[in-house]
């Protein structure tokens, strides 16, 4: 894979500065979902203390966008947002870093099953599996002025889908209704006022979708969907040409290096750059994949939690695996696809290993790849994100 390296984008885990003076300051935060309590920890990444616990309405899907974090709550019909109390401000040359104490917004978003959470450009898009509908909004706003302005369009049927915003497009997955499973065929491209721009992009089975620099990618049972260009957005297919049969249903955006990675199968993954000659590579797991990060601050790097317990270091350029540590007792994927099983994400310099079965996270240093401690936590921690940086503060 060719390394096209990108200019640096601001994302909840993108700035970081070295500490050259006491008013340089890094703070990292790990917000944690029980897999069946309604709640949310809030976890100081230094010391391991527990800075609060939000109570929600029912167990939720954790997105960090910016210094706020997202709670989707599809068994109660309702999204909460969550102000990290991190936040760095960019001035190009340093950033000034303002810390304090975690609050859950009072404000919350509601409607028929919300499911995914997509921001692109500076908007966020919820597509409510149960009604079709897409809220519109700026996720900043709701977190930090703690009300939302939401504009609402209407895919056409109930189906689990979703959208992402494009300027003043928005791409939103099309499904047949006519048919009771309400089977996903493609993509439409809609403008501010909802109207349909273009004819329907054949997505057969569309899963999956992911943002790398100036590019967009949408799974299809078939290929992939590659949207490009400015304004109006351009959307080209990438057929599965040369890999077995299978399909790609989760999808992960290089940081920092474009590139796209995602599952192929339950023990394989693939490398997807559409400028190359032949865009695909695919990589054989240990054992079958749990889950899976990117690195926003090392581009070359991702995760890649396996069955077998194991953390995986993934380098994108070779395709290898280049270092693994176990980390919990092996965690099967087999029975049901939602059982209470290990998640990862990346805070600065550590790598967050939640362990349900025994209610703690592991917290893995990545320069030497080893153990370095646990916090633990009530319950059956399960979803987590990592919000935090480095700056000056004033």
């Amino acid at each position: 894979m060719r390394a096209r390296f990108l200019l640096p984008l601001l994302a909840a885990t993108a700035l970081i500065v070295p500490t050259f003076a006491d008013d340089h300051v890094s703070a990292w935060r790990l917000f944690v979902a029980d897999h069946a309590k309604a709640e949310v920890t809030a976890l100081d990444l230094a010391t391991g203390d527990t800075l609060a616990t939000f109570p929600l309405a029912s167990p939720a899907a954790l997105y960090a966008d910016g210094d706020a974090v997202f709670a989707v709550q599809g068994a109660s019909n309702q999204v909460s947002a969550i102000r990290s109390g991190i936040s760095v401000d960019d001035h190009g040359d340093h950033g000034d870093i303002e810390v304090s104490d975690p609050e859950l917004v009072d404000a919350v978003m509601t409607g028929d099953k919300p499911a995914h959470f997509v921001e692109h450009g500076g908007k966020a898009a919820l597509f409510f599996d149960g009604s079709g509908k897409v809220s519109l909004f700026d996720s900043h706003e709701w977190a930090h002025d703690g009300e939302v302005a939401v504009v609402e369009l209407d895919s056409g049927t109930a189906h689990h889908g979703v959208a992402v915003p494009w300027g003043d497009y928005t791409l939103v997955s099309f499904a047949n209704a006519e048919d009771e499973k309400k089977p996903r065929l493609g993509l439409n491209v809609v403008d501010k006022d909802g109207n349909k721009v273009g004819d329907t992009h054949a997505c057969p089975d569309l899963h999956g979708e992911a943002t790398s620099g100036d590019l967009v990618i949408v799974g299809c049972g078939d290929g992939v969907l590659i949207v490009s260009g400015s304004g109006e957005p351009q959307v080209t297919k990438l057929a599965y040409d040369g890999l077995p049969d299978g399909k790609s249903t989760t999808f992960l955006g290089g940081v920092g290096m474009q590139y796209f990675l995602g599952n192929y199968g339950a023990d394989k993954v693939v490398l997807i750059d559409p400028a190359e000659a032949e865009p695909y590579r695919l990589v054989d797991l240990p054992t079958r994949r749990v889950h899976f990060v990117v690195d926003p601050i090392r581009p070359k790097f991702a995760y890649i939690f396996t069955e077998d317990g194991k953390l995986n270091q993934f380098d994108v350029l070779s395709g290898e695996i280049v270092q693994s540590l176990s980390v919990t007792e092996p965690y099967s994927m087999d029975g049901d696809w939602s059982l209470p099983r290990p998640r990862i994400a990346v805070a600065g310099d550590v790598v967050a290993v939640t362990d349900p079965n025994q209610g703690e996270v592991h917290l893995i240093d990545i320069a030497s790849f080893t153990e370095t401690g646990a916090i633990p936590v009530a319950g059956a921690p399960y979803n987590v994100v990592a919000v935090g940086g480095s700056g000056t503060a004033h």
